[in-house]
């Protein structure tokens, strides 16, 4: 069974790519698209994905402040913060971090070898 991708970004043209690049691998389907971190709390909930990728900067409710939430009722949901400021980001995450793992958007064509090393098929 395919692992299940949720997908937040206020781009359409960056959640579209994403999800294009999800429906090439056999092991990944997209289960949800959000466009602000209010929403993908409320699509986690209601789809229960196995990993979440998490724009940085959105309207509504940011990635940081979605995370924090989705990792206290989906403690065990790997999160991706995958954004534009990726090296400030990395710099600033603690060790009370809810982000496993912090990818540049830059770095997209390598977005799923990220995640599989959170959640291997």
């Amino acid at each position: 069974m395919p692992k299940r991708i949720l997908v937040a970004d206020d781009s359409a043209m960056i959640r579209k790519c994403l999800c294009r690049i999800f429906e090439i691998e056999q092991d990944y389907d997209i289960c949800a698209e959000a466009v602000n971190g209010e929403e993908a709390i409320t699509l986690a909930k209601q789809h229960k994905p196995d990993l979440i990728v998490l724009d940085f900067q959105m309207p509504v409710m940011n990635g940081i402040e979605a995370a924090y939430e989705l990792k206290r009722i989906m403690p065990d949901v790997p999160i991706i913060l995958f954004t534009l400021h990726a090296e400030t980001m990395k710099d600033s995450m603690g060790q009370d971090s809810p982000i496993d793992l912090v990818v540049a958007k830059s770095d997209a064509v390598h977005i799923v070898g990220h995640v599989r090393s959170l959640i291997p098929v």
